[in-house]
């Protein structure tokens, strides 16, 4: 080989060799990451003579019906709230089409009573239905009008 052949041989096995360990000390070296925006503290709320009810945060433009909540008040579950309402006596139909009765030990429901409801869904199955075997009743209906009249959405088929 001639020399200048050698020497561009070299010149491309070093620009190679350069490549990959560019390539390779940048796998090793850890990204430098942002940090997340720091958010300014809350500010502490201040009742004003808009209302008892109405609260806004200090240093904010006073507009009437501006609400704010203290950031130390836990916001209330909703759906507890709504599971609370619904599962009160009162919130359940009383007629006689609406009746219900507990299911069996077994999750099944006594004759006469063929419709399986689920509180946690809000679904009522009714017999011959794709999941109606292996559904655990929470309640059991008579007819799915009754159902229905409770606040049940049927199964989908």
């Amino acid at each position: 080989m001639t020399s200048a052949r050698r020497a561009l041989w070299l010149l491309v096995l070093g620009a190679v060799g350069g490549a990959a360990y560019s390539v390779w000390r940048e796998r090793q070296t850890p990204t430098d990451r942002i940090d997340p925006p720091e958010w300014p503290p809350l500010r502490p709320t201040t009742t004003t003579d808009t209302g008892p009810d109405v609260a806004i945060h200090a240093g904010a433009p006073a507009t009437r019906g501006t609400v704010a909540t203290e950031p130390s008040t836990p916001q209330p579950n909703a759906a507890a709230f709504v599971n609370a309402l619904v599962d009160t006596p009162d919130a359940r139909s009383t007629s006689a089409d609406g009746r219900w009765i507990p299911p069996n030990e077994d999750g099944s429901c006594p004759d006469g009573f063929p419709i399986k409801a689920n509180d946690n869904s809000g679904i009522y199955h009714v017999p011959g239905g794709r999941f109606y075997v292996r559904t655990r009743a929470e309640r059991c209906y008579a007819t799915a009008e009754g159902a229905e009249a409770d606040g049940y959405r049927a199964a989908k088929t």
